[in-house]
This record gives structure tokens, C-alpha cells and sequence, in this order.
């Protein structure tokens, strides 16, 4: 897939760099694979605004996602490839042998016709999901659980994808898209290929009402606000701001967030990116 360039007729063409959209074959979901999907406005339960920036949008239906892939011994057929106003990858619907449709994060590369499958003894090619246990070692891989049988976790965004690095014991070393080298689980599953619509990354709306169009409201900087209501803002003109930080005072760059008594941290290698 590619991304898609605007002569600069109007000031939201001239920045404006959208997605091709070549590879979806279907703009009709299937139906019974569709729930409602409750726009919250950033509200709780009791009305309250919890989370700032978001409101509007246009209504969206939510695609019901098989991330376990838990049919094993059965082989689907991929039907279409369709966009997903959930996530910024496609999604696959893919038809069983039995007749049951399911919807999946769809790998890149992965073609109308082509047939997947999931389970023990399976063939490490595209699209098919397997343990950890039974992947070859320097593949490419996506969708992975983090605990077995939970669903994939990790690695489900465009373009994304980990690599599997090693085995040792009970536990296969995979290092994630962020840079972290992890021990997981040789029983989880992980899906082989990297995750679809790779030049996600590229786009660029071009103007504030694309933005509106996904549910994104106007969002102000800490130090233009009043020292009430962000640590960043108040000061005489066009003051600093002072450390970077968080409207609860949590500093922003270089302080480190995680708790270091984590249990899981046992199971990190090494740490991601700084």
C-alpha cells in the first residue's frame, strides 16, 4: 500500500497525506461480525469528564476481532480485506470450513483466497497462527499473547511486528516493537508476518476537521493555561513553563514511570528505547 499526495488547492489539501486504500476489497462489513459502539465523549458512569480532547466523530460500529485464534485444525479462506474504523491496521474476514466467519488483524500480504490456520503443527507461512514453542527462531511475528490463551496483546497496530530471538526452558525471548527484549511464554500464541497498512505512519490529516471526523477534540498546551489549571501554565508573557510535565505534576521527559517492584519486570531483558 501507499500513501497518497494533494495538489495544494486549499490550505487542508496542502499538508494532506492519506492512505491509497488499493488493498480493502469489500466496503460492506459483514453483519453479523457488527455490536454498537457507545461514543463516551471522554465521560465515566456518572457524567464526569475523565478524559480531556475527546468528543464528536463520526458513529462507528465496532468489528468484533478474533485475537484468540483458537479454531485449531481448520483451515479459513480469506474472503476481503476491509478498512476498520477501530485501529489503524485492516482487518481480514475469513470463512471456515464449517461455515463460521470470523474477523482477523490482517497480516501484510495476505490475499483474497489464500487459506490460514492456527494450531499445533502447523506451517510457519503467513497469516497462520501458532505457539511460540513451535516458530522458528529470527521470525517475523505479530498478534502475540502475552499470557496463553488470553488473546493476542502485543504487536496489533499498522506495521508493527516483533521478532522471535531464542528459546530457553519453558520461555521464548522476543523483542517487541518498542525495543524491549522479552521473555514470554513458550505456550502463547503469535501470529507469523508483520501487521498490515505499513505506511500508516506516513498520513498526515492535513487540517483540525479530519481530526474532528475521528473523535479527536482541540487540544491546548500546558503552558498556554493558568497556573489553576496546568503546573506548566501562568508567568508574565510567553513564560517557559518550567520542567516538562503532566497536569498532575508527573514529569514528562527522562523520569522514569514504571514501578520497580513490578513482578513482571523479572521478564524483561532489556528495557525499551529510552
Amino acid at each position: 500500500m501507499a500513501v497518497r499526495k494533494f495538489k495544494p488547492t486549499t490550505p487542508g489539501q496542502r499538508h494532506k497525506i492519506i492512505g491509497t486504500f488499493d488493498d480493502i476489497t469489500s466496503s460492506k462489513p459483514e453483519k453479523s461480525l457488527l455490536c454498537p459502539l457507545k461514543s463516551t465523549g471522554g465521560r465515566n458512569n456518572s457524567g464526569k469528564m475523565t478524559v480531556r480532547y475527546i468528543g464528536g466523530g463520526h458513529k462507528k460500529m465496532y468489528r468484533m476481532i478474533d485475537f484468540k485464534r483458537d479454531k485449531d485444525g481448520m483451515a479459513a479462506v480469506v474472503k476481503t480485506i476491509e478498512y476498520d474504523p477501530n485501529r489503524s491496521a485492516r482487518i481480514a474476514l475469513v470463512a471456515y470450513a464449517d461455515g463460521e466467519k470470523r474477523y482477523i488483524v490482517a497480516p501484510n500480504g495476505l490475499q483474497v483466497g489464500q487459506k490460514i490456520q492456527s494450531g499445533e503443527g502447523v506451517a510457519p507461512e503467513l497469516g497462520n497462527t501458532l505457539f511460540l514453542s513451535e516458530i522458528p527462531l529470527g521470525t517475523v511475528i505479530h498478534n502475540i499473547e502475552l499470557k496463553p490463551g488470553q488473546g493476542a496483546v502485543m504487536a496489533r497496530s499498522a506495521g508493527s511486528y516483533a521478532q522471535l530471538l531464542a528459546r530457553e526452558g519453558k520461555y521464548a525471548i522476543i523483542k517487541l516493537p518498542s525495543g524491549e527484549t522479552r521473555m514470554v511464554l513458550v505456550t502463547c500464541r503469535a501470529t507469523v508476518g508483520t501487521v498490515s497498512n505499513p505506511d500508516h505512519s506516513l498520513e498526515s490529516h492535513g487540517k483540525a476537521g479530519r481530526r474532528r471526523h475521528l473523535g479527536r477534540r482541540p487540544r491546548n498546551r500546558g503552558v498556554s493555561m493558568n497556573p489553576v489549571d496546568h503546573p506548566m501554565g501562568g508567568g508574565e508573557g510567553r513564560a517557559s513553563g518550567g520542567h516538562p510535565r503532566s497536569r498532575k505534576g508527573l514529569l514528562a521527559k527522562g523520569y522514569k514511570t514504571r514501578d520497580p517492584k513490578k513482578t513482571t519486570s523479572k521478564y524483561i531483558i532489556s528495557k525499551r528505547k529510552k
